[in-house]
């Protein structure tokens, strides 16, 4: 079975009244569209996404599309509607799709089980929406601006809120998407299926699955996807043995040394140190868990690019770094010479501002092994934020 999904985010969230495009405002350290994208593109079930972006945005997608995804993602412009929008993806669709699902990108919180719950009505009915029944006695009104009459009561019974994701047969939504380009407007797909004569499921939707529209909308869900406590401290540490014939490497940066760390990776103490106190404060485990030295994979690898990947891994938690303090204790060679290459280094892989990033060196005033010169430490502070 072949599942495709299209996001449909070409809209400019005017509602929202804010400088940037809605989809393009942050979340908990990534973008509403970001979070849309990569709920489908990690769902196990889904084969491809279809991105509908303003054709602006649509020229440079990088700028604004997920780091890391499991599906394949591609990007069309929309179009004056949302029905346009979703019919250019349709476009895009492959043949051998046999459910394409339709979601807004400004519902980012949608789960994985919301969306298998859709592929599964998909295949079974045809057409499938999520949506939740109403809680409240729903009114029919009459009047406008101030001058409001209640005309009615409607059974909230009958009366269900709908949600994304739609999804549909290729065939169904093939059909709607026909319908749409002959003249009919809709707010949605299921709309346009319901026009071409077919019936819509209903499944159950999510109350998480919130859509994002106004600026309290928008200040609920940071609340939201805030972790407890908001700001988060780790700590790391990691000594390594010297020895002759390998290179001194620190933070990413070659130090001209006689003596050289030894370890399964380049043995970078400093950016060992940072992954550590990243993933601490992260409740990620640490550098051992997600680079073992058991793994070939990352003998001799580079740990300022391990680095880089514990970011991403925090990424998708709504975690950023917000700032680290380094200590390096070494008794030889000094490292004030190398210190601002080391500090642009990690700015550069923790994604902050080089004044976000300390390093310091500091001796063991002839203690231990390190005091003599036989190994080399580190300790590292890092505090993430959700923004």
């Amino acid at each position: 079975m072949h599942v495709t999904a299209i996001i449909a985010a070409a809209g400019e969230g005017r509602r929202l009244g804010a400088a940037l495009p809605k989809q393009l405002l942050a979340i908990g350290g990534r973008s509403i569209l970001e979070r849309s994208v990569a709920a489908f593109a990690a769902h196990d079930r889904v084969d491809d996404v279809i991105v509908v972006l303003p054709v602006e945005l649509a020229k440079a997608p990088e700028e604004c599309m997920t780091r890391e995804t499991s599906a394949t993602v591609r990007v069309v412009a929309g179009g004056q509607r949302r029905q346009d929008s979703v019919a250019n993806a349709f476009d895009r669709v492959s043949a051998a799709s046999d459910v394409v699902l339709v979601h807004d990108a400004a519902r980012p919180f949608v789960s994985a089980d919301l969306i298998s719950r859709a592929i599964d009505a998909a295949l079974k009915y045809g057409a499938a929406i999520a949506a939740i029944p109403a809680r409240d006695t729903v009114k029919r009104v009459n009047g406008t601006g101030d001058d409001l009459v209640v005309s009615g009561t409607i059974p909230r019974e009958a009366i269900y809120l709908a949600q994304t994701p739609q999804a549909f047969r290729r065939d169904v939504l093939s059909a709607a998407v026909a319908i749409g380009r002959s003249g009919v407007d809709a707010t949605d797909e299921a709309m346009l299926v319901e026009r071409a004569g077919h019936s819509v499921h209903v499944v159950e939707g999510d109350p998480a699955n919130v859509k994002i529209t106004t600026t309290s909308d928008l200040d609920a869900a940071r609340r939201m996807a805030a972790p407890p406590g908001g700001a988060r401290i780790g700590t790391g540490y990691d000594l390594h043995r010297l020895v002759d014939g390998r290179p001194l490497i620190l933070g990413g940066v070659t130090v001209p040394s006689e003596k050289g760390a030894t370890g399964h990776s380049d043995a970078d103490v400093v950016c060992h140190a940072v992954i550590d106190a990243v993933l601490g404060a992260a409740c990620e485990g640490n550098v051992g868990h997600h680079y073992p030295d058991t793994d070939p994979q990352w003998k001799g690898a580079s740990s300022i690019q391990m680095l880089r990947n514990s970011v991403r891994l925090i990424d998708r938690r709504g975690l950023r770094v917000s700032n680290v303090d380094v200590t390096v204790i070494l008794e030889r060679p000094k490292l004030a010479p190398y210190l601002d290459d080391i500090r642009s280094q990690l700015s550069a892989a923790l994604e902050v501002p080089v004044d976000c990033v300390n390093v310091k060196g500091k001796t063991n005033e002839g203690v231990d092994a390190v005091g003599r010169g036989e190994a080399i430490a580190a300790h590292a502070v890092a505090l993430l934020c959700t923004c």
